[in-house]
């Protein structure tokens, strides 16, 4: 899984100079190896249906 990270004005500008030299935007992403949770069907269907209402995608993970 990748979430966005937290990042520090340093980084944030080294981000921000390539994108203006590539003339391409770029999303800063982090791996988080997480293990997926183990859904039966209802659960899965639920959601599944949040997804829709909510238009995101949901990712069922195994507490740590």
């Amino acid at each position: 899984m990748y979430l966005c990270p937290k990042l520090d004005d340093t980084a944030l500008d080294a981000i921000r100079q390539l994108e203006s030299e590539i003339d391409t935007p770029l999303v800063a992403m982090r791996e988080v190896p997480t293990p997926p949770a183990e859904l039966d069907g209802e659960a899965l269907s639920r959601v599944e249906a949040l997804e829709q209402k909510l238009g995101v995608v949901l990712v069922a993970v195994k507490p740590v």
